[in-house]
């Protein structure tokens, strides 16, 4: 019950993220699914993040002398994931654990690599294929400010266990209920806080409410800048509530080739929470998205 509350959560949250920007969809706008070259076409969701991860593998791959043409900015994983099972695109980038609750409702996976077994296994036969994961990600993360970290002595959600009671913790409505949020805090780790603040999904009502004192933890999302912007201290998921969600390229097995497969996972090799975070925040500060990828891509030698 615990997973699949949790995938449920997860592609919600998904589903949220996905329609936060506007954007229309490529793929509507004439209906051709026809392939007219060998190149290899490069998706995206239509949220910055993804277009930018996009952008990495598509500057990379003609780095390497790969034919490459671009659709970014789709829409939904439902649209996206159409488009790939249909030879719209070819490849796109995922974070495992939200793919795979899409994929599995009812999947159990509590690591990286049961979430890629299962992957693997429900993706197979439809053609694709999943390469290899970067330690970066972007999941849910509890922060508290640095004060409040050095007066606790906080590095892991465990170390709230014997002050929960005294804080109050800001969140998403949703957390009253889903397991990744209050009731999984205190089934996992123990933790009854004094006060739970109902505010956004790691947005800006949050980070104020860390700011001005009236909640002293909050959930953010890992690669949002704002974290190391303002200095906030991430707490060790210790006992690994919240399953991986990990950048993960996807792409048709018939353009998985082995020197695709190489500059991908070349990509994921490097590419961590840090480097995504420092990268998203210059998406947020407006410098052009195609642009941060050559950068990035030049730093790390691909």
């Amino acid at each position: 019950m615990r997973t699949k509350t949790l995938f449920t959560a997860l592609a919600a949250t998904a589903a949220l993220a996905l329609t936060a920007c506007g954007g229309g969809d490529p793929l509507a706008s004439d209906g051709d699914t026809s392939r007219d070259s060998d190149a290899v076409i490069v998706g995206s969701a239509d949220f910055s993040e993804s277009q930018l991860l996009a952008t990495i593998y598509s500057h990379a791959l003609q780095n390497a002398g790969i034919a490459v043409d671009e659709k970014l900015n789709i829409g939904s994983r439902e649209v996206y994931m159409e488009a790939l099972r249909d030879g719209s695109i070819d490849l796109l980038p995922e974070y495992n654990g939200y793919l795979l609750g899409e994929l599995d409702a009812d999947a159990e996976a509590d690591n990286r690599d049961t979430i890629r077994t299962q992957l693997e296994t429900l993706l197979a036969p439809e053609g694709i294929v999943v390469l290899d994961e970067a330690e970066a990600e972007n999941t849910d993360v509890l922060v508290v400010t640095p004060d409040v970290a050095a007066d606790h002595d906080l590095v892991t959600i465990s170390d709230l266990q014997p002050i929960a009671g005294e804080l109050v913790l800001a969140g998403p409505a949703e957390w009253k209920t889903r397991f990744v949020g209050l009731p999984g805090l205190e089934e996992v780790y123990g933790l009854e806080f004094k006060e739970f603040k109902v505010l956004d999904a790691g947005g800006t009502l949050t980070l104020s409410a860390l700011q001005n004192g009236q909640a002293q933890v909050g959930d953010m999302f890992s690669s949002d800048p704002a974290i190391e912007e303002n200095g906030l201290v991430g707490l060790e998921d210790d006992k690994g509530l919240f399953l991986p969600a990990n950048i993960v390229p996807v792409i048709r097995e018939a353009s998985a080739t082995d020197e695709v497969k190489d500059v991908l996972n070349g990509i994921a090799a490097e590419l961590t929470t840090d480097d995504l975070m420092a990268m998203n925040r210059q998406i947020s500060e407006g410098d052009d998205i195609g642009r941060i990828a050559d950068e990035w891509l030049e730093a790390k030698g691909l």
